[in-house]
């Protein structure tokens, strides 16, 4: 662990010094105006964060999705001042207007950052540990990235090499799914991420002594980290020298990610309010800004200055912007030159086409057959494996029952790990008994960009996730979940690994698309939407949740309308239907056997596959008539969960055939039979339903 870094070129001016004190005193300006946010850690980390926009990171402000930038992920995303403010001294399109109207209706500049919403913006973040666990799946898609397009350059030498910097606060720390996140990123030996930790012992309670004890350097050490800590000037203020000379060191470090503690003081240099869990989350008051002003030499009658000379100096950024892709364009023309085969494949998928004929080779399933949902998912990896470069993923160490695993042959792990199938641009990703981090680096890997990401576990285990599903939706990432083992049909392992609840609930998140396949053509059918439906374009794309089976399930005719999300499977014969009998996922199968007793008592009946409501949801309403007629008010809905999704789709004289209890230790099909799954059931409530249709 180094203390001291030696080394500096660090050019720093008085401007630079006025830039830095200009962002504290919008800082504290902005959250007055508004009367509400965080000022104290914005304040604190103006050095840092100026430091690095401004004389570290590859970026062009007028250019923020350029290829070639560094990303730069703020954890800490309740000090949302922090970027905004460096986005507006940068140039990347705010402006002071925006940040006068911070955290209030319509503005660029709400209260935690948000992906496509403000320009520069690389993630959403907020749920404090997520944005360390974006940075790490950042940081593992440049890695795989740079396997797909230039996997033969010396380190350092590719157009596709760049850095993650990312700030984090004590609160993301404290988060378990950063403890997650960072284990991983230290096995994986991320040389390309630098996390600077924001170590000012403060959180909402006061000092952090009232909830954290640990080494937090030493525990980065355990987990491979390389690890620095920056002192601060003798004033309590961060030294951007000393900084700079860390991040470089940072840099320096090609084979283990870096960690650089730095010590501050949050709201420095407010007179009263530095120091105090007050500066976290409130307005420093009209009389602390104006104190502080005097301190930092501005005139405290003048809200929101900034001097044209400081403007006309930060916004210099634009020219090095410029400067430095220009540089980069030039590597990246020889690159393309010199490699004409993965330049095509580098505009296919930065277009998120699909390679040529890719759909010929999906498996089909004959008829009858049963077969597991979660094992065709499996044949579909496999086989698409070869075809689509770009797909890649894995499960959180559940791979053989969540049939995850793309190429038995080809691990995403560091070159000197030393199973035989490590690679550093492998297909397999071992994201370890960690679901909450997974789903946020799969969020990271996302947002980079030029890959295809899929991460599995059982379905029960989502609740884990939640979170981070929840900012695949907010943030419209193309993610997808592979949820296995998805009702009490996975049997003997008993309530606390059946999910009854999960579907519902997953439902219920905006923009998360829940997939849950009858059988094994459906299930092809649904991956091939879910990669059709693929875009990077921010408002365009949505995360998938796939919900499968670990037991067989029969399998029916292939109908292309289960991308519609909903369909007619059987239709009813000897008249229009009298009832309709939806499923999904393995209770399609109980609607099949009902609908046999009830066309032999002579009640014609419909059976629609259902496996997405989402998708079903989208359709023009002519189609989604002639699927659920709306003449047909008997109707009985069953799925092995609580029945909450299904109360709009039955009506008012509808039956739901649901779980609304957790499950047992069991057989699978004992567990059906006896809490009431089996055709059976389904007819007698459709019985019921249509006493009740003709009342």
């Amino acid at each position: 662990m180094s203390t001291k870094p030696t080394t500096t070129d660090l050019q720093w001016t008085e401007l630079d010094q006025r830039a830095v004190d200009t962002a504290r005193v919008l800082a504290a300006d902005a959250v007055q105006k508004v009367g509400n946010g965080h000022p104290g850690t914005a304040m604190s980390l103006a050095p840092a964060a100026y430091t690095l926009f401004q004389k570290v990171m590859r970026h062009d402000p007028a250019d923020a999705d350029w290829l070639g930038r560094d990303r730069f992920v703020l954890s800490a995303g309740h000090s949302s001042l922090t970027l905004y403010i460096q986005l507006y001294l940068a140039g990347f399109g705010l402006q002071l207007d925006d940040l006068k109207a911070f955290r209030t209706w319509g503005s660029k500049t709400p209260g935690h950052p948000e992906y496509g919403h403000t320009t520069g913006v690389e993630t959403t973040t907020g749920p404090l540990g997520q944005g360390v666990a974006n940075a790490v799946g950042m940081a593992m898609a440049a890695r795989f990235e740079r396997g797909l397009f230039d996997p033969e350059a010396a380190p350092g030498t590719s157009p596709f090499d760049h850095h993650i910097f990312a700030i984090a606060g004590d609160g993301c720390l404290q988060e378990g799914i950063s403890s997650e996140a960072s284990s991983m990123a230290g096995h994986q030996k991320l040389g390309n991420l630098v996390l600077l930790w924001d170590d000012n012992h403060i959180s909402i309670e006061g000092d952090t002594e009232t909830a954290v004890s640990e080494d937090t350097m030493k525990r980065y050490e355990a987990y491979g980290w390389h690890v620095q800590r920056v002192e601060p000037k003798e004033n309590g203020d961060l030294d951007p020298e000393a900084l700079f000379a860390a991040i470089e060191a940072a840099k320096a470090e090609t084979e283990r990610p870096s960690f650089i503690a730095m010590r501050s003081i949050i709201a420095w240099p407010a007179p009263n309010a530095q120091n105090t869990e007050a500066a976290h989350g409130s307005a420093l008051g009209d009389d602390e800004v104006a104190a502080t002003k005097r301190v930092l030499g501005f005139d405290p009658e003048k809200s929101f200055e900034v001097a044209d000379e400081v403007i006309a100096h930060t916004r210099e950024a634009l020219d090095r912007g410029r400067e430095a892709k220009a540089e980069w364009e030039k590597s990246f023309a020889a690159w393309r030159t010199a490699n004409p085969e993965r330049a095509a494949e580098y505009d296919r998928i930065e277009a998120t086409d699909l390679p040529e004929g890719w759909e010929s080779h999906l498996p089909t399933f004959e008829t009858g057959k049963g077969v597991a949902t979660r094992a065709a998912s499996g044949k579909v990896l496999q086989a698409l494996g070869p075809v689509i470069p770009e797909l890649w993923g894995g499960s959180a160490d559940l791979a053989g029952s969540n049939n995850t695993t793309i190429d038995k042959t080809s691990s995403f792990l560091p070159a000197d790990n030393p199973l035989p199938e490590a690679d550093p641009y492998g297909r397999t990703i071992h994201f370890g008994i960690r679901e909450h981090s997974m789903a946020a680096e799969m969020n990271g890997i996302a947002l980079h960009g030029n890959t295809r990401i899929y991460g599995g576990t059982f379905l029960v285990f989502s609740d884990y996730m939640r979170n981070s599903v929840r900012l695949s939706a907010l943030m419209h990432l193309p993610v997808t979940y592979v949820w296995t083992h998805d009702s009490i049909g996975l049997g003997e392992d008993g309530p606390t690994h059946q999910p009854v609840e999960h579907l519902a609930a997953l439902r219920a998140i905006p923009g998360l698309n829940v997939v849950r396949p009858a059988d094994a053509n459906e299930t092809v059918i649904a991956w091939r939407e879910i990669l059709k439906r693929y875009t990077k374009v921010f408002g365009k794309g949505a995360p998938h949740g796939l919900v499968l089976t670990r037991q067989g399930v029969p399998t029916y005719e292939a109908n292309e309308d289960a991308a519609k999300g909903g369909y007619v499977l059987l239709d009813a014969e000897g008249g229009r239907p009298q009832v309709i009998l939806i499923g999904t996922g393995s209770e399609v199968q109980l609607a099949v056997e009902a609908r046999e007793q009830l066309q032999a008592e002579g009640i014609p009946t419909r059976v629609v596959s259902m496996p997405s409501v989402e998708w079903f949801d989208e359709q023009d309403q002519e189609y989604k008539d002639s699927v659920l007629s709306p003449s047909v008010k008997a109707r009985v809905a069953v799925e092995a969960g609580i029945g909450l999704t299904w109360h709009r789709f039955v009506g008012d004289a509808g039956r739901i055939v649901s779980l609304e209890h957790f499950g047992a230790s069991a057989d699978g099909k004992v567990l059906f039979r006896e809490f009431g799954f089996t055709g059976d059931a389904v007819a007698a409530a459709a019985r019921e339903s249509l006493a009740a249709a003709q009342r």
